[in-house]
């Protein structure tokens, strides 16, 4: 299931940090192999497609160094986790950072109500968000360390009438993220809930409309920058935090009305 897991035997990776992204292969996971492969991480990429995860630590892997070691894993496949976690700190030698970014969106219309669409949408935004944060949670309490990151939405904020059960999956990592922060705080690890608003990503093409786009570098950076500065929750750009403030005290009698 790996295109490529051997280290080069020179490569001391018990002093250099490591870190996990699971949903690698594109948009905001890929930029945030590259930032943490730029911080001196080791970084193992997770996507169900094993080509862009190849291509992306042959790009960061010059040098003599290995910096990105691609895994093929599909998040819907709950089973196998546990085993490849187990793989991932026997590999690396352990676990740093951890971040959850698989997520789809498939386009919804108005009208539509598509079971097939909306479990695909709840298996890979929440169950296996909760398969793996789970198990990573488990591991960083034993360790009493660790910064545990999950990439949510604004869509999260609110329940719109658009695309209901993506809303309800990042509302749900939402509140999941909250609940392992509260129950790992005390055991010395961070918790990170990301809630990015639009970013130049495939899921962009399904938005019925979107405004103040940023690149997944961007978003990457803020991710960056908020898990050094030990943030809880942050928004990508920062200025959705006063605008879904706005948002979520819209009257319901005047919000249901709305067409976003």
């Amino acid at each position: 299931m790996t295109a490529q897991t051997s280290l080069p035997s020179e490569a001391p990776l018990t002093r250099r940090k490591r870190a996990v992204v699971v949903g690698a292969s594109s948009g905001i996971g890929a930029a945030l192999v590259r930032r943490l492969a730029a911080e001196d991480f080791v970084v193992a990429a997770l996507s169900r497609s094993p080509e862009p995860l190849q291509a992306l630590a042959n790009e960061l892997n010059t040098g003599g160094q290995t910096r990105a070691i691609p895994y093929a894993q599909d998040v819907t496949k709950l089973e196998e986790i546990p085993a490849m976690l187990q793989r991932l700190v026997t590999e690396l030698g352990g676990v740093d950072v951890f971040i959850y970014c698989a997520g789809v969106m498939p386009k919804v219309d108005i009208n539509e109500f598509d079971l097939e669409k909306d479990q695909h949408m709840l298996s890979v935004n929440l169950a296996g968000a909760v398969a793996w944060l789970g198990q990573v949670g488990a591991l960083f309490q034993k360790q009493h360390s660790g910064h545990l990151v999950g990439i949510s939405s604004v869509a999260g904020d609110r329940g719109r009438v658009l695309n209901p059960a993506y809303n309800a999956s990042k509302a749900g990592l939402d509140t999941y993220l909250e609940a392992l922060r509260n129950r790992l705080s005390r055991h010395g690890v961070h918790v990170l809930t990301v809630r990015p608003g639009f970013v130049d990503t495939q899921i962009l093409a399904n938005a019925p409309r979107s405004f103040g786009v940023i690149s997944p570098q961007q978003c990457a950076d803020g991710v960056w920058k908020a898990i050094k500065s030990g943030k809880q929750v942050v928004y990508v750009p920062w200025w959705w935090r006063w605008l879904m403030l706005a948002v979520r005290n819209v009257p319901s009698f005047i919000f249901r009305r709305l067409s976003f």
